[in-house]
């Protein structure tokens, strides 16, 4: 791994050229499981830099607060409930604006590293409403100076907050500084609500179901605000813990252990995989890591919780700590970092700080225990019917069990789309060309296939397309990632199939015209929480769906990366 330079796989063009498309993603593959995406550590380094400006904005905005002093004295300061609140909305805001998650390189943003802002403030964008036919004044997918105002204010009411003082002493919490006052946010989350239901993919880029939930806890009085603020962390943690009650989870260790610059020995990285380099699925290693992992993530809250001081918070406290230490500096592919850091700061004041507050010190119950039924239950609904439920809110974060989506197009549909959509960032393929040069971008192309194919998805997806596409012409399209059609289209992407299935190809279709058979989509749904299947769809952008059927589970955690003959189950096929 060079210091400025990817360190990319060696092949020779000519020959690898030649091969099926499975046949040029085993080598990519061999080279993920010992190297992963080859990124520079530069970019490592940019990352980590990203991640200290974050720190210090937080830090700064925090010490704009009146009786909160002194930019080293943060042992006088740091348990303060207002720095607390501050630090969620400054996170909100942080992600809303596109700094956040899916930045960058590592989610294949190169031209500009960022979309978010640059599309939301502009109109005519395209937007996703969550329930058009059900919300009033939410239908139309076109992106309206309404819009643009309702994101406007938000940034603007977010950053008022940010610098407003506290509204004076809280016996309860042992504050004289105080909160912040509370039509602040209830003005931040009822804007936050019209936007979404406006375009769901706002909502989603806030992390809403993270930084949202817990600016409701600061409408609640007193000890229940940090008490129902631990709720929420422990149904985070416990949710994402359940959702990695499946077969896909060691796989993503296994990817993401291989693209991490702390484990930089290939003979390491070789030991996450069965058998390398002819057996990539996970190994011991990986199983251990991922069981271990999602047991913490079970249990180690519930200790957190329910200990209030002593050894036990305190050994439960660094275990935690040291669990998110582990994903943040893996530097995964989605860059989820500045979360991660948030989640760290979130043990330290709310279970270490206030570890003596649990649900005794509640003055009103009620308002807590709806709180709590709420988020656990979409978590669970979540769990049960991912089609219907982002696995952001579902909180089945980096359980390898996401929608996700193949889009197969013909060049004359990307001119369509390069002329049809308003958009910042250009197609993903005249990227990756503009950055590697028209050959060596297959390389990376197929880096981002072999990461696909890594997971267990990837399987289902490439045997799929030999199915959407035009018989006998395969060769006339180019695969592209839904999420980077996402990220092109709609201006942020975070591996979540919802943003770019039949809605967005519908608002696509509406601007670009495509003729039939120019764009094919396969969509995946994630596997249910009881049952052993993923359902997928096929779907002509023109024409509208033309098959859906099954897959096995058991088929596709028994196949290697470049396997694309996964047996398929019909239910249902029409006209293509």
């Amino acid at each position: 791994m060079g210091f400025l330079e990817p360190d990319l796989p060696v092949v020779d063009m000519a020959e690898w050229s030649k091969g099926t498309r499975s046949e040029r993603i085993r080598p990519m593959a061999r080279h993920w499981a010992e190297v992963g995406f080859g990124t520079p550590v530069a970019l490592h380094l940019f990352y980590a830099g990203k991640v200290g400006l974050y720190v210090l904005g937080g830090w700064l905005i925090v010490l704009s607060t009146k009786g909160i002093d002194g930019f080293t004295s943060v042992g006088d300061w740091w348990s303060e409930p207002i720095v607390f609140q501050k630090v969620v909305l400054y996170t909100l805001l942080f992600e809303v604006v596109g700094l956040g998650c899916g930045f960058g390189p590592l989610n294949n943003r190169f031209f500009p590293p960022l979309g978010s802002i640059l599309y939301w403030l502009r109109p005519k964008t395209i937007r996703l409403p969550p329930w058009p036919e059900r919300a009033p004044l939410t239908s139309g997918t076109t992106r309206t100076p309404v819009d643009v105002a309702l994101y406007a204010a938000l940034l603007v009411l977010t950053s008022i907050a940010l610098l407003s003082n506290g509204t004076g002493p809280v016996p309860e919490l042992g504050t004289t500084v105080g909160l912040l006052p509370v039509w602040q946010i209830a003005a931040v989350l009822g804007l936050l609500a019209v936007i979404g239901l406006r375009d769901k993919v706002i909502f989603l880029a806030a992390r809403g179901e993270v930084y949202a939930t817990l600016a409701v806890t600061f409408l609640f009085t007193g000890a229940d605000m940090i008490v129902a603020a631990k709720v929420v962390f422990v149904v985070i943690w416990m949710g994402a813990a359940t959702s990695k009650l499946n077969k896909h989870f060691p796989f993503v260790v296994s990817t993401m252990m291989s693209n991490s610059p702390v484990f930089r020995r290939k003979s390491l990285k070789r030991k996450f995989f069965e058998n390398f380099p002819d057996d990539l699925r996970p190994g011991r290693l990986s199983r251990m890591f991922a069981h271990g992992g999602t047991a913490v993530e079970m249990c180690v809250p519930l200790v957190l919780f329910f200990s209030h001081g002593g050894l036990p918070t305190t050994i439960a406290a660094i275990v935690l700590i040291g669990f998110h230490l582990t994903i943040l500096t893996a530097i995964p592919m989605g860059v989820p970092l500045e979360w991660n850091v948030f989640m760290i700061f979130g043990v330290l004041v709310l279970f270490v700080a206030h570890a003596d507050l649990g649900l005794g010190s509640l003055q009103n119950p009620l308002p807590v225990a709806v709180l709590f039924l709420v988020v656990a239950g979409i978590v669970i609904a979540g769990n049960l019917f991912p089609r219907k439920i982002s696995f952001l809110p579902g909180m089945r974060y980096y359980a390898g069990n996401w929608d996700t989506t193949l889009w197969c197009i013909k060049p004359s549909a990307a001119a369509k789309i390069s002329r049809g959509i308003v958009a910042i960032a250009s197609m993903p393929q005249a990227q990756l060309e503009r950055f590697y040069g028209k050959d060596r971008a297959q390389i990376p192309m197929f880096m981002g296939y072999a990461f696909r194919a890594m997971n267990t998805h990837g399987r289902a997806l490439f045997t799929l397309v030999h199915r959407a596409m035009s018989p006998g012409r395969e060769d006339e399209y180019t695969i592209t990632d839904g999420e980077r059609i996402c990220s092109t289209a709609l201006g942020w992407n975070f591996g979540d199939g919802h943003l770019h299935n039949e809605q967005l190809i519908a608002a696509m279709q509406e601007r670009c015209r495509f003729e039939p058979g120019e764009v094919r989509v396969v969509l995946l749904d994630a596997q249910p929480i009881h049952q052993g299947t993923q359902e997928y769809r096929l779907v002509d952008a023109a024409t509208g769906e033309f098959e859906r059927g099954v897959v096995y589970v058991a088929d596709m955690v028994t196949r290697q990366p470049w396997a694309d003959d996964v047996p398929v189950h019909v239910r249902h096929s029409g006209p293509a």
